[in-house]
C-alpha cells in the first residue's frame, strides 16, 4: 500500500499529514526537495492513525515554529501517541466548514466522523477544486503500478471503512455540495477523471447496494468434495446465464473475499462441518462480514459433513446477525459428496438465484 503525504506552496506552507514511520526518512528527504528550503508553516493532521501521523513530533521538533490544524478529537488523542512541546500555543482547532487562509489559496475543513475513526477530517481547497479526503476514497496497492482502481479499492473500502456505511453517506452528502476536479487522498493515485464513477461506486458500498447482479461461491472444502459440487453449482448458474465468481477460502486471503462479497448481489456459503461447527476459514470470513455490516444480499448454504453435519447451522448463526438478507432455500447438505438429489437441489437453487 501507499502512503501519501502532500505539500501545498503559497505563502504558507502546508504539510498535509506525515507518514508511516518504516518510511520516515525517505519522506523527510521528500519533504525537504519539495520544501526547497523554506520552512513549514502548517501540518494539517486529517488522520491520527499511525500509518500517516508516525511523524508528527519529528516534525514539530525539525520546525519550531510549525502550528497544527486539527479537529479537538484529534488533539485530546494526540497525547495519547506523542509529547509535543509547546502543544497549547501551537494548536489551531478548527470545526465544521471553518477555513484557514495560506495566501492565493484557502483551506477548508470538513468532518468526517468514523470514516473510519471519530477524529477524521477533510480539507477542501475551492481555488483549485482539490479535496484532501483522508482514507476516503485510498487503495490496496502502490501507485506505480497500474492494476484494477476499482478492486482493490473495493477491497480497501469493505476491509477498512466497511463496518461506517452510515457515516460514509453522510460525509458524502456534504462532499455533494462542493465542486471537486480531484482527489487526493492517503493511500492509492490522486483521481483526476471520471470522479463521478468513483463518488457512485462510494454511495453504492456505504449503502451496502451491490455493484453488480452476479453471484460469489465462497468455498470452504477439506478434501475436494465440496469444491467439486460448488463447481457444479456454478456450471449450472452460468447455464442461467448468471454471471458468477468462484472463491477458495482456504487459499484466498480473507480481505479479498469480503471484497467480493461487497461487489456481488447474491453469496453462496458453501463449507465443510469440523469440530461440531464449520470449517474455520469459513467461520473467519463470516465473523468479518458480520464485522462489516454486511446486508442486503441473497444467501443460499452448503454444507458438507459425513456423518453429522453442523456446517450450516454454525452458518445461520452468523447469517441470523445481518439485515435485510433473503435465505434461498433449500440448504443442501452433502454427505461426503454429492449424489443425484443434490444435483436437483443445486438446478432448483440456480433457478433461484
Amino acid at each position: 500500500v501507499s502512503y501519501n503525504s502532500y505539500v501545498i506552496l503559497d505563502e504558507k506552507t502546508v504539510v498535509m499529514d506525515t507518514i508511516d514511520v518504516r518510511k520516515t526518512e525517505e519522506w523527510l528527504k521528500n519533504l525537504e526537495k519539495a520544501l526547497n528550503g523554506r520552512t513549514a508553516d502548517y501540518l494539517v493532521i486529517s488522520h491520527m492513525e499511525p500509518d500517516h501521523a508516525a511523524n508528527i513530533q519529528k516534525l514539530c521538533a525539525m520546525y519550531p515554529d510549525l502550528k497544527l490544524v486539527a479537529t479537538m478529537q484529534t488533539f485530546n488523542m494526540l497525547p495519547n501517541f506523542f509529547d509535543i512541546d509547546r502543544l497549547a500555543e501551537r494548536k489551531i482547532v478548527v470545526k465544521e466548514a471553518q477555513t484557514l487562509p495560506i495566501g492565493k489559496n484557502t483551506l477548508q475543513f470538513f468532518m468526517a466522523p468514523m470514516v473510519h475513526w471519530p477524529e477524521v477530517m477533510m480539507t477542501y481547497v475551492p481555488e483549485e477544486k482539490l479535496l484532501f479526503s483522508a482514507d476516503a476514497f485510498g487503495k490496496f496497492g502502490t501507485i506505480d503500478h497500474d492494476d484494477d482502481w476499482v478492486s482493490e479499492a473495493r477491497r480497501y473500502y469493505a476491509n477498512i471503512v466497511g463496518k461506517y456505511g452510515v457515516q460514509v453517506q453522510n460525509t458524502l452528502k456534504k462532499l455533494a455540495g462542493l465542486d471537486v476536479e480531484t482527489i487526493c487522498p492517503l493511500h492509492g493515485p490522486i483521481l483526476t477523471d471520471d470522479l463521478g464513477r468513483y463518488l457512485d461506486l462510494y454511495n453504492k458500498w456505504s449503502s451496502y447496494t451491490p455493484e453488480e447482479d452476479g453471484v460469489l461461491i465462497a468455498c470452504a472444502s477439506i478434501y475436494g468434495h465440496t469444491e467439486q459440487a460448488c463447481e457444479k453449482l456454478a456450471d449450472l448458474l452460468k447455464e442461467q446465464g448468471k454471471k458468477v465468481e468462484f472463491v477458495n477460502l482456504n487459499r484466498v486471503p480473507v480481505s479479498e473475499a469480503i471484497g467480493l462479497a461487497f461487489k456481488y448481489s447474491s453469496l453462496v456459503l458453501a463449507a465443510s462441518s469440523y469440530d461440531a461447527a464449520v470449517f474455520p476459514s469459513m467461520e473467519l470470513f463470516l465473523l468479518e462480514l458480520s464485522h462489516k455490516n454486511f446486508q442486503n444480499r441473497k444467501i443460499a448454504l452448503m454444507e458438507n459433513g459425513s456423518w453429522a453435519p453442523t456446517a450450516a447451522k454454525t452458518m445461520m448463526k452468523y447469517i441470523e446477525q445481518m439485515k435485510n438478507i433473503t435465505l434461498i432455500e433449500p440448504v443442501i447438505t452433502l454427505k461426503s459428496r454429492m449424489n443425484a438429489q443434490n444435483e436437483e437441489q443445486m438446478k432448483d437453487l440456480a433457478e433461484q438465484l
